[in-house]
Formats: C-alpha cells, sequence, structure tokens
C-alpha cells in the first residue's frame, strides 16, 4: 500500500507503521505493538503520544496498563480540516508578509519623455520628506526636457510639502540660483568634470536613475536598502558641494 499521503499530511514514517500496525492487530498494548513493528521502545511511545495529540489513535486503561487503538481511517478527514483551519487562521498574515515583499523591491524601466515625466511625478507622489538629486547639466536641463518642465516639477512638489536637496554642476548655476530662492528649496554646486547626462534621484524607499540621451529612458527602484545606500553617496557629496 502507497502511504506517501500519510507523509504529506505530516505524519513520520514511525508514526505511520505503528496507525498501521493498530488497524491490523486492533486493540494492543505498546509491548504487542513493539513485537510486530520492529521500532524501538522510545520511538513506539513517541510516535503512540503524537498521535493521541493527533486525534488519530485512543486508548483505554486496563488496570495500569493502556490499550491502544486506532480511530476510523475516515477521521483523517478532520484531521486535514484541522489542519486547513490552522493554515487558514495565519493565510493573512503570510499575504500579508507576501504583499511587504512586493511592495519593497520593485525594479521598472520607463522609456521616453513620456516615461521620464511619469517616474517623475511619481517620485513628487511618493511618501517621503526630502527629494534629493545629484547629477543633471545643460542637456538635462535645457536640451531634452526643457526648463519650463522643470520649473513645472518643482511648482508640484512644493505644493506637495516635500523639501529638496539637490547638488547641480557649475553648468546650470543661474537656474539653480533662481530655483533656490523658492520654499522647500536647498541647492548647492561641484564643478563640471564632464557633460552630464544623467540625474538620481532618492525619496522615500525609491531610488531613480534617469538618462537623458536622445530619447531618454529611467530605472525605476523601490528598495529600502538602495535608498539608503544611494542617500550616502549623496550626503558624501552634499558635504563637497557649496
Amino acid at each position: 500500500m502507497d502511504v506517501k499521503i500519510l507523509e504529506d499530511l505530516g505524519l513520520t514514517q514511525a508514526e505511520i507503521k505503528v496507525y498501521i500496525c493498530l488497524l491490523e492487530i486492533g486493540s494492543s498494548s505498546a509491548g504487542k505493538l513493539l513485537e510486530k513493528s520492529g521500532l524501538q521502545n522510545s520511538v513506539i511511545h513517541r510516535a503512540l503520544n503524537s498521535l493521541i495529540e493527533m486525534g488519530l489513535i485512543g486508548f483505554i486503561l486496563e488496570g495500569k496498563k493502556r490499550v491502544y487503538q486506532a480511530s476510523d481511517p475516515e477521521n483523517f478527514h478532520n484531521f486535514i480540516e484541522d489542519k486547513k483551519t490552522r493554515f487558514d487562521a495565519i493565510l493573512p498574515e503570510l499575504k500579508k508578509k507576501q504583499n511587504s515583499a512586493k511592495e519593497s523591491q520593485e525594479a521598472t524601466i520607463y522609456r521616453g519623455a513620456r516615461g521620464v515625466k511619469e517616474v517623475y511625478n511619481k517620485l513628487i507622489s511618493a511618501k517621503g520628506n526630502t527629494y534629493y538629486t545629484f547629477g543633471g547639466g545643460k542637456r538635462v536641463t535645457f536640451d531634452v526636457m526643457g526648463e519650463l518642465w522643470w520649473k513645472s516639477l518643482h511648482t508640484k512638489r512644493i505644493a506637495n510639502g516635500i523639501q529638496s536637496k539637490q547638488i547641480f554642476d557649475d553648468t546650470i548655476k543661474d537656474f539653480g540660483l533662481e530655483l533656490s530662492k523658492r520654499p522647500l528649496t536647498e541647492i548647492r554646486f561641484l564643478p563640471q568634470t564632464f557633460e552630464q547626462l544623467t540625474e538620481t534621484i532618492i525619496i522615500g524607499d525609491y531610488v531613480a536613475i534617469v538618462i537623458f540621451t536622445g530619447n531618454p529612458y529611467a530605472l525605476l527602484i523601490k528598495d529600502k536598502a538602495v535608498a539608503e545606500s544611494y542617500l550616502k553617496t549623496f550626503n558624501l557629496m552634499w558635504k563637497k558641494a557649496k
């Protein structure tokens, strides 16, 4: 007889052997089970106790001696239902943990100017107190997205009550100085060492890396650990910027 299904239900090999022995011989003492099963005495008693807890066997006392008997095999339906009920009790918590993982770790690529705009809109709508950025230059600000669009983005940011700390290079110092006069806005500058084609943004648990080529694209990551790592990089640059 294939008893693998009983293993799948969580019974050990010893428990299965004891249960089937009891089905075959009917009422039995531990001594008779020891003889028939060939198991060790300590293994027999552990199996008997666990089967009693599962409700799969019972016993009566004859004097001081226990006499064991297997319950009707149909009682396995009750055993299975009990497992299902206990599992259903923890299912909401398991789903909650699953959803939490999905929410905390995501990475998505957006392409084209429309996709880049969607990324920035997501960022200023994210749960975060401060909008950190570094990178960007003349090409990023003026050539690809346009100065008017950037000003509009920061109008939305300020309306959402989000503070900003931004590091620009000197090629857009006039634009940065003008922007820094607006509320909730702090900007510092670093000397230009090469033409900037990217901007990195950190806010809340999000990090976005936006590449401003002729057909711009962006990688949006939602991962708390990654965001914390990029923020450390930002803070080092912030100390050097003026």
